[in-house]
């Protein structure tokens, strides 16, 4: 007979606790004050905008009111026509700013200042320059032609075309510089073999310059319709929702409602634009993830 001694049963091994590090504990204290500055000035107004805006009779009367049909056109004017519109113009001018001559460079400085000057002095003169009666645009106009010059912001798509016309102004600088990097970044090997086979300037656009471009050229522009919709200077500033409320875009109607003390329905209309903002956010981080 033999005896087989079995082992003592092994006891479980019980992790040990971690005990934070002073640089961890450091990390934490630094951070604190971001986190709360975040919840207090970030996620806290979100929330309570949301539970003001909970009510459907906010929604009813929102869509009853007359004013909101006619913002939610130009809005859709402003996204269709006036980006797609701005974009277009832009890859126009990145391909005259690329070239490499003394007088375009100084050229490009006049040409960037609309962008960088604050927007309540340019797009306030602009308005100024408006004026049907002392206005800048209207004397001339009368010394050209001896005639009074329009009522340009008296008039609904008078006034919604310049607010287009201000919009694609005041932003079209900054978007050129972008696909002017895109184009620069193009290498000029393609341009010279494609030179060396003959081709003209529009071959060379079409198969070397717009395959190159067309993601940031996408991008850009989905982008510039996010930044758009929240963007509400153009028109606040150049015609106050004017004439009789029929220039509004949604981001000025949220203002208006504010102004008349109705928070709910101010609210309500920024709940109501995010239809027209997730589908574009969701399309374009798609596009940046490939």
């Amino acid at each position: 007979m033999s005896t087989l001694v079995l082992p003592a049963p092994l006891e479980p091994i019980r992790p040990k606790r971690r005990h934070l590090s002073p640089w961890q504990v450091w990390g934490i204290v630094l951070l604190a004050p971001y986190a709360l500055v975040f919840l207090v000035f970030v996620l806290y107004p979100v929330v309570y905008g949301f539970w003001l805006a909970r009510s459907p009779q906010s929604y009813v009367q929102l869509f009853h009111d007359p004013v909101f049909a006619g913002a939610v056109v130009n809005t859709l004017l402003f996204l269709i026509v006036g980006i797609n519109l701005k974009m277009l113009v832009a890859l126009f001018l990145s391909g005259f700013f690329a070239t490499a001559r003394p007088w375009i460079k100084w050229l490009s400085i006049l040409f960037i200042l609309p962008w960088a000057v604050p927007s309540i002095p340019t797009i306030l003169s602009v308005r100024f320059m408006l004026n049907p009666e002392w206005g800048v645009i209207n004397q001339v106009i009368f010394k050209l032609t001896a005639e009074d010059g329009p009522n340009w912001l008296n008039d609904r798509w008078l006034a919604l075309s310049m607010a287009v016309t201000v919009h694609i102004w005041k932003s079209l600088p900054f978007w050129t510089m972008i696909l002017i990097a895109g184009r620069l970044a193009i290498p000029g090997e393609l341009y010279e073999a494609a030179s060396v086979d003959g081709a003209s300037r529009w071959q060379k656009f079409r198969f070397v310059t717009w395959p190159s471009l067309s993601t940031l050229y996408l991008t850009s522009t989905i982008l510039s319709m996010i930044w758009t919709l929240g963007d509400f200077n153009s028109v606040y500033l150049l015609t106050g929702g004017g004439p009789a409320d029929l220039t509004h875009v949604l981001a000025t109607l949220g203002i208006r409602y504010l102004r008349l003390d109705q928070v709910d329905l101010a609210m309500a209309t920024i709940v109501v634009a995010m239809p027209f903002v997730l589908p574009l956010v969701y399309f374009m981080m798609k596009r940046l993830s490939k």
